[in-house]
């Protein structure tokens, strides 16, 4: 399915743009993740060249890919970080959430006790008489 690249008014034929292309965004040292889309621009390449006429530099590119993946850049670093410092306060809000549910059920049952003790408190005066005691002076 490989079809002859169609040459430049230089002479350079695609194959050999996307090369070049490819060459540079790996030596550019801007920490930006390579896409299909910047080789292409940089080439003067379309897209659906790239993917039906040059799987091999495809191939390349999504193994530049995976290599800036691996190696996190200064902005990756900070990206991972700020990924674990979610990933830590997602854990606190589960032991948080976790000590309003245990306190919420040490309130409910005491009030259902103070409760109990205001009955028993009634049940006790109604079952004894008052009895007045004269204040003397």
């Amino acid at each position: 399915m490989a079809k002859a690249s169609r040459a430049t008014p230089d002479g350079r034929p695609a194959s050999q743009r996307l090369r070049e292309a490819l060459a540079e965004i790996a030596a550019d040292s801007a920490p930006d993740m390579p896409t299909a889309a910047a080789l292409c621009e940089r080439a003067g390449v379309s897209r659906n060249a790239l993917y039906r006429y040059h799987r091999d530099i495809l191939q390349e590119l999504h193994a530049l890919q995976e290599r800036t993946r691996a190696d996190p850049g200064p902005t990756n670093r900070e990206v991972l970080r700020l990924r674990q410092d979610a990933h830590d306060l997602r854990e606190q809000i589960k032991k948080l959430a976790a000590l309003v549910d245990h306190y919420f059920a040490a309130w409910q049952e005491t009030c259902s006790l103070l409760q109990r003790r205001d009955r028993e408190l009634a049940d006790l005066r109604r079952g004894t008489k008052p009895n007045v005691v004269p204040i003397r002076k």
